[in-house]
């Protein structure tokens, strides 16, 4: 490169790093972020109108004069105006500048103010057609480029005498559209940066929003799920009942319960509902007081249960099911009458620490409408012990991935079996938090244990 035109080109740099600081302080100030956001009001535009008009003027007095014109980057400050902040500051801004040209004279002086207020009318019409939005520095910095080729045309084709205008050119137009764009580039560059940080600003507030909105969702979810279950538990003759339910960081459908029966029986039944959430939630006092109400209605078992699958069904229109073990305990005959509709079967251990599974005979609550359930009852002596469970506890995994698994459950249970129920559940609880140490619990862990005391 010519020593003389890498010496313009220093020079015009030096001016426009001075104008890229400006321009990044501005797009900080509140009125550039309302632009930004699709906000115009008189008194933003206004402003900005003259922020930009005094950078244009200022790109023209740090100039230097070549041939008796001045060279200078006074389109940027109508370029980047109208680019950023529509058509009103881009001409606003071109105006300034043009008019404060016109008024320094000289034989490109025509040329120069009609291209700088073009500058500013192409650089908002370019914004509207991009729908108010930035158009990105690719495209900036390409209009920036053509502009200042359309600049040198017009002193081409307006300044007189043409040789001298043509002289100008060859000198001036390799270091005004290099400069000219790269202040574009940078500009544009703070630009999409800004426009970046606030989106991800959006982002994080809407995520926050969402995340405050899940929070306020799972607390409402958990108090429906705890009330659902009992205080207390009853006392049962003969018999101790101990239960525990831990809820997972998300809330899940997991609950168990106690029904009093007239005479020497009372039902206990411990259920897990589909999904997650308030939905869960809710579906499972639904299916809860389906349950309790058809268990006054019904002798059998086997009755409760098929009429309450058919009231639930009715209602389960987003495809939610309820897995449920419902027995019936009397106490005198020392007999267990259930059904198991879909539900981990539970785990009775008798006293001489053989065991056996209390079998599925039906399909989940809300599967299906039509759906016929199996009647079993089995026969208890003193020392037996009945483990009911929710898949938490059996699909608990540690570190490795393992499971926890029924093989685990049912030798904790044979050698705890002779402890009252309630040293059983807090056994098999502290082998669970043991298995899966530091590992997140990912679902609710829900125990009931049932212990013969007498024959």
């Amino acid at each position: 490169m010519n020593p003389e035109y890498l010496g313009y080109f220093i020079v015009l740099f030096q001016m426009m790093a001075v104008i890229v600081i400006l321009a990044y302080f501005v797009t900080r100030i509140t009125y550039f972020s309302e632009v930004l956001s699709g906000i115009f009001t008189w008194k933003n535009q206004i402003l900005l109108t003259l922020f930009f008009g005094l950078v244009s003027i200022y790109g023209t007095e740090s100039g230097i004069s070549i041939l008796g014109a001045p060279i200078n980057i006074r389109d940027l400050g109508p370029m980047v105006g109208g680019l950023s902040c529509g058509p009103i500051v881009g001409c606003g801004a071109g105006i300034i500048g043009g008019i404060y040209r016109m008024t320094l004279g000289g034989f490109t002086c025509t040329a120069c103010t009609l291209a700088t207020i073009l500058a500013g009318f192409f650089a908002g019409a370019i914004y509207l057609l991009n729908h108010r939005r930035f158009v990105g520095w690719q495209l900036a910095v390409a209009f920036a480029v053509i502009m200042e080729g359309i600049h040198m045309g017009i002193v081409l084709l307006v300044s007189k005498p043409f040789s001298q205008a043509f002289e100008l050119v060859s000198i001036v137009a390799a270091p005004m559209i290099l400069v000219n764009a790269a202040g574009m580039l940078v500009f544009a560059l703070i630009i999409g940066n800004l426009i970046a940080e606030r989106r991800t600003k959006e982002e994080r507030d809407r995520y926050g929003a969402e995340l405050e909105r899940k929070k306020a969702e799972l607390q409402v979810a958990r108090t429906i799920q705890e009330s659902l279950l009992p205080r207390t538990l009853p006392t049962l003759p003969g018999m101790e009942l101990a239960a525990k339910a831990l809820p997972a960081t998300e809330v899940g459908g997991d609950f168990y319960d106690t029904i009093p029966l007239s005479g020497d029986s009372s039902a206990m039944l411990i259920g897990d509902v589909s999904g997650k959430g308030v939905p869960a939630a809710l579906f499972l006092s639904l299916s809860r007081t389906v349950v309790r109400a058809n268990t006054g209605w019904h002798d059998r078992s086997w009755e409760v249960i098929r009429d309450s699958n058919k009231m639930i069904a009715a209602d389960a229109a987003s495809g939610m099911f309820i897995t449920l073990f419902f027995g019936v305990l009397d106490f005198r005959k020392r007999q267990l009458t259930y059904v198991n509709a879909g539900h981990n079967p539970p785990l009775l251990v008798h006293a001489d620490a053989t065991s056996e599974e209390l079998a599925i005979t039906g399909i989940a609550l809300g599967a299906l409408d039509s759906a016929d359930y199996e009647e079993r009852m089995v026969s208890l002596s003193a020392g037996d012990v009945i483990v009911l469970y929710t898949d938490g506890v059996t699909e608990a995994v540690n570190d490795r991935d393992e499971q926890f698994g029924t093989v685990r459950l049912e030798g904790i249970v044979r050698d705890a079996h002779t402890r009252p129920a309630e040293n059983i559940l807090d056994r098999i609880l502290q082998e669970i938090a043991a298995f899966t140490g530091d590992t997140p619990q990912f679902d609710d862990i829900t125990l009931m244990v049932v212990k013969v005391t007498s024959p």
